[in-house]
This record gives C-alpha cells, sequence and structure tokens, in this order.
C-alpha cells in the first residue's frame, strides 16, 4: 500500500553505501497541519534506497513536496532480543507549485496577433 504527502524539505543527507548491495538516502519533510485553531508540526525522516537514491539531487532545502512512500516493517532479532523498526521508504519525489504562481507566470500574455485569422469565407449568418 502507498501513501502520499506533501511538506517542506528540512534536511537532506548524502547518500550511504551500507554494503556492496546496499545504499541508502535519508531527508527530512516538515508538515504543518491546523486544527480548530492550533497549528501541529511533524518532521518526518524518509528514506531512499538503490537506484532510487538520486531523487533527491534536484531537491533544494525548503522546497515544497509530495512524497510517495510505503510503510516497510521489519523485525529483528539478536542475542534473544527481539526489536521491531519501521522505514518509510520513498519512491517517487515531486517538486509542488507555490498556491500563490501559476504555470502561466513565466509567459506574456497573448497578443492579438496569435488569434487565429478569422475565415473570411464563412457562409454562416451569424
Amino acid at each position: 500500500m502507498s501513501f502520499e504527502i506533501t511538506g517542506k524539505i528540512i534536511e537532506k543527507y548524502n547518500t550511504i553505501q551500507v554494503n556492496d548491495r546496499f545504499k541508502k538516502r535519508e531527508f527530512v519533510v516538515e508538515r504543518t497541519e491546523s486544527n480548530g485553531g492550533m497549528e501541529f508540526t511533524d518532521h518526518i525522516k524518509f528514506q531512499l534506497t538503490q537506484d532510487k537514491c538520486n531523487l533527491m539531487d534536484n531537491i533544494e532545502f525548503n522546497d515544497e513536496v509530495k512524497v510517495s512512500f510505503n510503510i516497510r516493517g521489519n523485525k529483528w532479532e539478536r542475542d534473544g532480543k527481539v526489536s521491531y523498526f519501521t522505514n518509510l521508504d520513498a519512491w517517487k519525489i515531486e517538486k509542488v507549485q507555490n498556491q500563490n504562481s501559476n504555470d502561466f507566470s513565466n509567459s506574456p500574455p497573448p497578443s492579438l496577433d496569435d488569434l487565429p485569422p478569422e475565415n473570411e469565407s464563412d457562409d454562416l449568418p451569424f
């Protein structure tokens, strides 16, 4: 099952080669939510693994992003002691455009020259 969350990048770590067959990269997303006049802020750490580690290359600090991720849980036993851990495995990161801007902010407004020419041989009465 996959999940999505939107927030701001506040930490971005280097890729770590754990062993000869496994590498990972971690990052932290800050998410603020308002509820009943109160604000709650969460700092959520995700990990990228293997070929997904390069997804953070084009992401900068304070970028607003949407992270798609899976929840993975593992059991670990050592010396008769059992531990459990959970990872949030990100598999897609998309930059989110600021709500105050739009896709047309960098393009000039259309001019009359951009309109298609009128068809003068139109036989319609209106």
